[in-house]
Protein backbone atom coordinates (compact mmCIF):
# COMPACT_ATOMS: atom_id res chain seq x y z
CA UNK A 1 0.00 0.00 0.00
CA UNK A 2 1.38 3.37 -1.06
CA UNK A 3 1.90 6.26 1.31
CA UNK A 4 -0.55 9.16 1.00
CA UNK A 5 1.44 12.17 -0.11
CA UNK A 6 1.06 15.66 -1.54
CA UNK A 7 3.83 18.15 -2.20
CA UNK A 8 2.06 20.61 0.07
CA UNK A 9 2.27 18.22 3.03
CA UNK A 10 4.24 19.19 6.07
CA UNK A 11 5.70 16.37 8.16
CA UNK A 12 2.79 16.64 10.63
CA UNK A 13 0.22 16.28 7.83
CA UNK A 14 2.14 13.37 6.31
CA UNK A 15 2.05 11.58 9.66
CA UNK A 16 -1.69 12.23 10.11
CA UNK A 17 -2.44 10.85 6.65
CA UNK A 18 -0.31 7.74 7.21
CA UNK A 19 -0.98 6.83 10.84
CA UNK A 20 -2.07 3.32 9.89
CA UNK A 21 1.22 2.62 8.13
CA UNK A 22 3.13 4.08 11.08
CA UNK A 23 1.15 1.83 13.42
CA UNK A 24 1.84 -1.28 11.31
CA UNK A 25 5.55 -0.53 11.32
CA UNK A 26 5.50 0.09 15.06
CA UNK A 27 3.80 -3.22 15.82
CA UNK A 28 6.30 -5.11 13.67
CA UNK A 29 9.21 -3.33 15.39
CA UNK A 30 8.01 -3.95 18.96
CA UNK A 31 7.50 -7.70 18.74
CA UNK A 32 7.35 -8.44 22.48
CA UNK A 33 5.17 -5.47 23.39
CA UNK A 34 2.72 -5.95 20.53
CA UNK A 35 1.75 -9.29 22.11
CA UNK A 36 0.98 -7.51 25.41
CA UNK A 37 -1.03 -4.54 24.13
CA UNK A 38 -4.47 -5.86 25.08
CA UNK A 39 -3.19 -7.18 28.41
CA UNK A 40 -1.67 -3.80 29.34
CA UNK A 41 -4.86 -2.02 28.26
CA UNK A 42 -7.00 -4.33 30.40
CA UNK A 43 -4.70 -4.41 33.41
CA UNK A 44 -3.50 -0.81 33.53
CA UNK A 45 -5.96 1.06 31.27
CA UNK A 46 -2.97 2.18 29.18
CA UNK A 47 -3.65 2.44 25.45
CA UNK A 48 -0.17 1.95 24.00
CA UNK A 49 -1.10 2.54 20.36
CA UNK A 50 -3.03 5.79 20.89
CA UNK A 51 -0.34 6.97 23.30
CA UNK A 52 2.29 6.31 20.62
CA UNK A 53 0.38 8.53 18.16
CA UNK A 54 0.13 11.22 20.84
CA UNK A 55 3.85 11.05 21.60
CA UNK A 56 4.83 11.30 17.95
CA UNK A 57 2.54 14.30 17.47
CA UNK A 58 4.23 16.12 20.37
CA UNK A 59 7.67 15.26 18.97
CA UNK A 60 6.90 16.41 15.43
CA UNK A 61 5.18 19.61 16.54
CA UNK A 62 7.88 20.45 19.07
CA UNK A 63 5.45 20.62 21.99
CA UNK A 64 8.08 20.11 24.66
CA UNK A 65 5.93 21.13 27.65
CA UNK A 66 3.13 18.78 26.64
CA UNK A 67 5.66 16.01 25.99
CA UNK A 68 7.15 16.35 29.49
CA UNK A 69 3.71 16.40 31.12
CA UNK A 70 2.71 13.32 29.15
CA UNK A 71 5.93 11.54 30.20
CA UNK A 72 5.17 12.28 33.86
CA UNK A 73 1.63 10.89 33.50
CA UNK A 74 2.95 7.77 31.81
CA UNK A 75 5.55 7.25 34.55
CA UNK A 76 2.88 7.41 37.25
CA UNK A 77 0.57 5.05 35.35
CA UNK A 78 3.29 2.42 34.79
CA UNK A 79 4.46 2.68 38.43
CA UNK A 80 0.89 2.36 39.72
CA UNK A 81 0.32 -0.94 37.94
CA UNK A 82 3.94 -2.17 38.21
CA UNK A 83 4.20 -2.87 34.48
CA UNK A 84 7.55 -4.25 33.33
CA UNK A 85 9.82 -1.34 32.36
CA UNK A 86 11.48 -3.41 29.63
CA UNK A 87 8.20 -3.21 27.69
CA UNK A 88 8.23 0.60 27.89
CA UNK A 89 11.83 0.85 26.75
CA UNK A 90 11.22 -1.50 23.81
CA UNK A 91 8.04 0.37 22.88
CA UNK A 92 9.60 3.85 22.88
CA UNK A 93 12.64 2.72 20.92
CA UNK A 94 10.29 1.08 18.41
CA UNK A 95 8.42 4.41 18.18
CA UNK A 96 11.73 6.14 17.45
CA UNK A 97 12.60 3.71 14.64
CA UNK A 98 9.08 3.82 13.17
CA UNK A 99 9.08 7.61 13.22
CA UNK A 100 12.40 7.73 11.38
CA UNK A 101 11.08 5.27 8.84
CA UNK A 102 8.15 7.65 8.28
CA UNK A 103 10.48 10.66 7.97
CA UNK A 104 12.61 8.79 5.43
CA UNK A 105 9.56 8.01 3.29
CA UNK A 106 8.44 11.63 3.56
CA UNK A 107 11.86 12.81 2.42
CA UNK A 108 11.99 10.27 -0.42
CA UNK A 109 8.58 11.33 -1.76
CA UNK A 110 9.22 15.03 -1.41
CA UNK A 111 10.86 16.75 -4.35
CA UNK A 112 12.04 19.42 -1.94
CA UNK A 113 14.23 17.48 0.41
CA UNK A 114 14.25 18.25 4.13
CA UNK A 115 16.47 21.22 4.80
CA UNK A 116 18.97 20.96 7.65
CA UNK A 117 18.35 17.26 8.13
CA UNK A 118 20.94 16.99 10.91
CA UNK A 119 19.15 19.65 12.94
CA UNK A 120 15.90 17.72 12.56
CA UNK A 121 17.66 14.53 13.68
CA UNK A 122 18.99 16.31 16.76
CA UNK A 123 15.56 17.69 17.67
CA UNK A 124 13.67 14.42 17.12
CA UNK A 125 16.11 12.24 19.04
CA UNK A 126 16.46 14.80 21.84
CA UNK A 127 12.69 14.83 22.37
CA UNK A 128 12.52 11.03 22.45
CA UNK A 129 15.38 10.95 24.96
CA UNK A 130 13.74 13.67 27.03
CA UNK A 131 10.50 11.69 27.12
CA UNK A 132 12.35 8.62 28.38
CA UNK A 133 14.29 10.63 30.95
CA UNK A 134 11.20 12.32 32.41
CA UNK A 135 9.26 9.04 32.28
CA UNK A 136 11.86 7.12 34.29
CA UNK A 137 12.24 9.93 36.85
CA UNK A 138 8.47 10.11 37.27
CA UNK A 139 8.22 6.31 37.49
CA UNK A 140 10.97 6.09 40.09
CA UNK A 141 9.66 8.98 42.20
CA UNK A 142 6.09 7.69 42.26
CA UNK A 143 7.23 4.10 42.86
CA UNK A 144 9.26 5.26 45.86
CA UNK A 145 6.23 7.11 47.24
CA UNK A 146 4.09 3.96 46.83
CA UNK A 147 6.69 1.84 48.61
CA UNK A 148 6.90 4.40 51.43
CA UNK A 149 3.12 4.49 51.78
CA UNK A 150 2.95 0.68 51.82
CA UNK A 151 5.71 0.54 54.43
CA UNK A 152 3.88 3.04 56.62
CA UNK A 153 0.68 1.04 56.23
CA UNK A 154 2.47 -2.15 57.29
CA UNK A 155 4.00 -0.34 60.26
CA UNK A 156 0.60 1.01 61.31
CA UNK A 157 -0.94 -2.45 61.03
CA UNK A 158 1.95 -4.00 62.97
CA UNK A 159 1.53 -1.47 65.81
CA UNK A 160 -2.24 -0.84 65.99
CA UNK A 161 -2.79 1.51 68.93
CA UNK A 162 -6.55 1.48 69.53
CA UNK A 163 -8.09 4.22 71.71
CA UNK A 164 -10.84 2.99 74.05
CA UNK A 165 -11.51 6.35 75.66
CA UNK A 166 -9.49 9.59 75.97
CA UNK A 167 -7.17 8.10 78.59
CA UNK A 168 -7.03 4.36 77.82
CA UNK A 169 -5.69 2.67 74.67
CA UNK A 170 -4.94 -0.91 73.66
CA UNK A 171 -1.89 -2.17 71.77
CA UNK A 172 -2.46 -5.78 70.66
CA UNK A 173 0.77 -7.30 69.35
CA UNK A 174 0.53 -10.32 67.07
CA UNK A 175 3.18 -12.42 65.40
CA UNK A 176 6.93 -12.27 65.95
CA UNK A 177 8.83 -9.45 67.62
CA UNK A 178 12.28 -8.73 66.23
CA UNK A 179 14.67 -5.83 66.67
CA UNK A 180 13.26 -3.93 63.68
CA UNK A 181 9.71 -4.19 64.99
CA UNK A 182 10.71 -3.08 68.50
CA UNK A 183 12.08 0.12 66.96
CA UNK A 184 8.76 0.69 65.19
CA UNK A 185 6.84 -0.04 68.41
CA UNK A 186 8.99 2.44 70.33
CA UNK A 187 8.48 5.23 67.80
CA UNK A 188 4.73 4.68 67.45
CA UNK A 189 4.02 4.23 71.18
CA UNK A 190 6.07 7.20 72.39
CA UNK A 191 4.62 9.42 69.69
CA UNK A 192 1.02 8.39 70.43
CA UNK A 193 1.43 8.72 74.22
CA UNK A 194 2.84 12.20 73.80
CA UNK A 195 0.26 13.28 71.23
CA UNK A 196 -2.88 11.74 72.71
CA UNK A 197 -2.09 11.98 76.41
CA UNK A 198 -2.69 8.25 77.03
CA UNK A 199 -2.71 7.49 80.76
CA UNK A 200 -3.12 3.71 80.55
CA UNK A 201 -1.78 1.53 77.71
CA UNK A 202 -3.07 -2.04 77.73
CA UNK A 203 -0.33 -4.09 76.07
CA UNK A 204 -1.82 -7.40 74.95
CA UNK A 205 0.83 -10.06 74.29
CA UNK A 206 -1.51 -13.02 73.84
CA UNK A 207 -0.60 -13.13 70.13
CA UNK A 208 3.14 -13.41 70.85
CA UNK A 209 4.37 -16.97 71.32
CA UNK A 210 8.09 -16.24 71.63
CA UNK A 211 10.36 -13.28 72.25
CA UNK A 212 14.15 -13.19 72.34
CA UNK A 213 16.08 -11.83 75.29
CA UNK A 214 17.11 -8.69 73.42
CA UNK A 215 13.56 -7.95 72.33
CA UNK A 216 12.18 -8.47 75.85
CA UNK A 217 14.80 -6.10 77.27
CA UNK A 218 13.96 -3.50 74.66
CA UNK A 219 10.23 -3.82 75.31
CA UNK A 220 10.87 -3.22 79.03
CA UNK A 221 12.82 -0.08 78.11
CA UNK A 222 9.84 1.14 76.06
CA UNK A 223 7.54 0.52 79.04
CA UNK A 224 9.94 2.44 81.27
CA UNK A 225 10.03 5.33 78.80
CA UNK A 226 6.25 5.72 78.61
CA UNK A 227 6.10 5.44 82.41
CA UNK A 228 8.38 8.49 82.56
CA UNK A 229 5.82 10.24 80.32
CA UNK A 230 3.06 9.56 82.86
CA UNK A 231 1.50 6.51 81.20
CA UNK A 232 0.90 3.26 83.11
CA UNK A 233 1.22 -0.05 81.28
CA UNK A 234 -1.04 -3.05 81.77
CA UNK A 235 0.36 -6.26 80.28
CA UNK A 236 -2.19 -8.92 79.38
CA UNK A 237 -2.01 -12.39 77.84
CA UNK A 238 1.61 -13.05 78.76
CA UNK A 239 2.24 -16.61 77.58
CA UNK A 240 4.06 -19.23 79.62
CA UNK A 241 7.08 -19.31 77.31
CA UNK A 242 7.56 -15.56 77.39
CA UNK A 243 6.95 -15.41 81.17
CA UNK A 244 9.67 -18.03 81.69
CA UNK A 245 12.10 -16.06 79.54
CA UNK A 246 11.38 -12.86 81.51
CA UNK A 247 12.03 -14.73 84.79
CA UNK A 248 15.25 -16.29 83.47
CA UNK A 249 16.53 -12.87 82.49
CA UNK A 250 15.80 -11.54 85.97
CA UNK A 251 13.67 -8.75 84.55
CA UNK A 252 11.14 -7.06 86.82
CA UNK A 253 8.54 -4.50 85.85
CA UNK A 254 8.33 -1.13 87.55
CA UNK A 255 5.54 -0.01 89.92
CA UNK A 256 3.63 1.63 87.06
CA UNK A 257 3.33 -1.67 85.20
CA UNK A 258 0.59 -4.17 86.05
CA UNK A 259 0.03 -7.67 84.68
CA UNK A 260 -3.36 -9.37 84.36
CA UNK A 261 -4.35 -12.62 82.72
CA UNK A 262 -6.60 -11.47 79.89
CA UNK A 263 -7.65 -8.43 77.93
CA UNK A 264 -11.17 -8.77 79.33
CA UNK A 265 -9.86 -8.55 82.91
CA UNK A 266 -7.93 -5.41 82.03
CA UNK A 267 -10.97 -3.80 80.43
CA UNK A 268 -13.12 -4.71 83.43
CA UNK A 269 -10.61 -3.12 85.77
CA UNK A 270 -9.84 0.06 83.84
CA UNK A 271 -13.15 0.76 82.12
CA UNK A 272 -16.04 -0.77 84.00
CA UNK A 273 -14.73 -0.11 87.49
Amino acid sequence: MEFAFQESFKLKEFFEENTEKFENTLLSEAVNVSQKINEILTFGNIDLVNNAHRLVAYIIEGKDKELQSFAEQEGIAWATYSIDLSFKLEWVQAIRRSLWNLIKRFNDLNSQKIENFFQLELEINSRVDEFLNVFFISYSTYKDSLIKAQRELVENLSVPIIPINPSVSILPLIGSIDKSRTFIIEEKVLTEVGKSGIQVLILDLSGIAEMGAEEISYLVKIITAISMMGCDTVITGLRKEVAKRVTQLGITFGPNTKTVGTMQQALNRYLIE
